[in-house]
C-alpha cells in the first residue's frame, strides 16, 4: 500500500487549517488542509511500518497517522491542537467522531509552555529580518500574535477557539505592515504577559488524560486488527502450512 492510498482510502478526519480556519483569509489565501489517517492494524505487523505522516496527494495537503498525531497532541504541540478544533471539517467517519469528542483530553497547562516556546521561536526569527533587512516579515508577525491570544484563551477559558473573531481587521492590518514595529512589538509583550497571568488562575489539569487517549487508541487498533484483509489471511495461511510441515 503506497503512503498516498493511506490518506485516500484510510482518512478518518480531515479539516481546513491556516487563514480560512484562523478566519484571516483574504482573496489570495492558500486553502492548507490537514488530516488523520488510521493505517491498517495489519500493516504494523511487516518489516516495513506505516508512515507515521504523509504529503499529500494533494497540493498544501498534509496528514498524521493516528498514532503519531495522538503524541503530539499529548505533548501540547500547537499546530496538532488547532487542528483538532478547526471550525472547517470535510471528512469525519465514526473513529473521526471519537477523536473529536477527546478533543479535552488533550488540553493541559503544558500548552503554555508549548505554545508559548514555538512563539519564542517564531520572534527570534523575527528578530533576525529586523537585523538583516530591517523590517520583519509582517505575515510571520500576524501569526506570532494570533498564536499568543489563541494561548492567553486557552488557558483563561479551558477551551481552544482559533477563529479570530473581531481581532480579524487589527491583525490584518498588521499583515499589511501598517502598524509600526514598535506597537506591534509591545502588542506581542502584552499578550505574552497576559498568558503567563492566564496560566496561573487557569481552569486546565496540569496533565492531558494519557489513559483517555491510550485507551482510544488501544480499541481502534484492536478493531482495526479484527478486519483481517484478504491478503493477510492468505499470509496467515501460508504460515500456517509451514508450521504443518515441520511438525
Amino acid at each position: 500500500m503506497q503512503p498516498q492510498d493511506l490518506v485516500r482510502d484510510h482518512t478518518i478526519y480531515a479539516c481546513v487549517m491556516g487563514s480560512r480556519a484562523f478566519g484571516l483569509a483574504t482573496d489570495t489565501s492558500d486553502t492548507d488542509r490537514r488530516g488523520v489517517f488510521l493505517a491498517p492494524t495489519s500493516l504494523f505487523w511487516r518489516f516495513e511500518k506505516p508512515p507515521a505522516h504523509v504529503e499529500g496527494p494533494g497540493a498544501e495537503q498534509f496528514s498524521w497517522e493516528l498514532e503519531r498525531f495522538c503524541e503530539l497532541a499529548l505533548r501540547g504541540n500547537p499546530n496538532i491542537l488547532e487542528c483538532l478544533h478547526s471550525p472547517l471539517v470535510e471528512h469525519l467517519d465514526d473513529t473521526g467522531r471519537e477523536l473529536l469528542s477527546l478533543r479535552g483530553a488533550f488540553l493541559s497547562r503544558r500548552a503554555y509552555d508549548t505554545f508559548t516556546g514555538y512563539a519564542l521561536g517564531q520572534r527570534r526569527k523575527l528578530d533576525a529580518d529586523l537585523r538583516t533587512t530591517g523590517a520583519p516579515r509582517w505575515k510571520h508577525a500576524m501569526h506570532l500574535l494570533r498564536l499568543l491570544m489563541s494561548a492567553r484563551d486557552l488557558l483563561r477559558t479551558g477551551e481552544l477557539r482559533i477563529d479570530v473573531g473581531e481581532q480579524r481587521e487589527p491583525l490584518l492590518a498588521v499583515k499589511r505592515g501598517e502598524v509600526p514595529w514598535a506597537r506591534v512589538e509591545a502588542w506581542m509583550v502584552r499578550l505574552a504577559a497576559e498568558a503567563e497571568q492566564a496560566l496561573r488562575g487557569s481552569p486546565l489539569p496540569p496533565e492531558p488524560d494519557h489513559a483517555r487517549v491510550a485507551g482510544f487508541l488501544y480499541r481502534v487498533r484492536r478493531a482495526s486488527a479484527r478486519q483481517a484483509e484478504p491478503d493477510d489471511q492468505v499470509v496467515q495461511g501460508v504460515v500456517g502450512a509451514g508450521r504443518v510441515g515441520q511438525d
